[in-house]
């Protein structure tokens, strides 16, 4: 496998995340995904990866984002600009505990501009882009 021995974090969110996570899982990487307590099972994207159910809003919490990422190659996280920040999971934080981490967002429309406080989904680029208004 292509990827094998590589050790990837994937906090839980919506797609496009949960679709990296797996084609990195398919491709053979380690792939911990980082779930939201009594979270709904309703994610498919979850083939070949492992799961901890963390409480991001607790210290303890943190504590174990930061234990994971200290071993880990990749971080990517679907979050709007200054939540990981907030929870003191940004990367000035996680590259204090592993610098040879990647630090991947996958976020709608960036961390800066006038959208990037927007949720980013595909309704909103049809909408946006005026492709809704074709069909």
């Amino acid at each position: 496998m292509a990827l094998k021995g590589l050790k990837v974090i994937e906090m839980a969110g919506l797609a496009p995340t949960p679709l990296a996570g797996m084609i990195l899982a398919d491709f053979g990487a380690s792939v911990v995904r980082v779930d939201r307590p009594h979270a709904p099972l309703m994610d498919h994207l979850t083939r070949h990866k492992r799961s901890v159910s963390v409480n991001l809003h607790h210290p303890e919490g943190t504590r174990i984002v930061h234990k994971l990422c200290n071993s880990a190659d990749v971080l990517i996280e679907p979050y709007r600009p200054g939540v990981m920040e907030k929870l003191g999971l940004g990367p000035d934080e996680l590259l204090k505990i592993n610098p040879r981490l990647i630090y991947c967002r996958l976020t709608g429309f960036g961390q800066s501009g006038p959208l990037s406080q927007k949720a980013g989904h595909d309704i909103n680029y049809v909408a946006i882009s005026g492709v809704l208004s074709v069909s």
